[in-house]
């Protein structure tokens, strides 16, 4: 799955990274617990989180995440966005929680990477 497809299912709203709208995503992981992240997730992957600050961020530059959706209409500072861009991140902005969120991006086909898929 695209980035822009990801966009599209969530209808999200692009805060930055338009250049990599058709970036290719593995998996996606919904968690505003930064250490789960770090634990869980591997490249190529989309964040789904609530939690709007610079940690955030940091973890996904970690992590290689390709992705940050920040879900329920929270908005990031434009430092926040800064820095993203400057790591080539990108960032969507959806009103819908993250239970949802995560759910439309797994009936679109999108899963939460390896040892997931058998559930799928």
């Amino acid at each position: 799955m695209t980035i822009r497809e990801v966009q599209t299912i969530l209808d999200a709203r692009l805060l930055t990274g338009e250049d990599s709208l058709d970036k290719e995503v593995l998996s996606a992981c919904g968690s505003d617990m930064m250490s789960d992240v770090l634990a869980f997730v591997k490249d190529q992957a989309v964040l789904l989180t609530g939690l709007c600050n610079a940690q955030v961020i940091r973890t996904a530059q970690m992590m290689d995440i390709l992705c940050v959706v920040f879900v329920r209409g929270k908005n990031p500072t434009e430092e926040i966005i800064q820095m993203a861009a400057e790591s080539g991140i990108t960032v969507l902005g959806t009103d819908h929680r993250m239970f949802s969120a995560c759910g439309m991006l797994w009936e679109g086909g999108l899963n939460g990477g390896a040892g997931y898929d058998k559930f799928h």
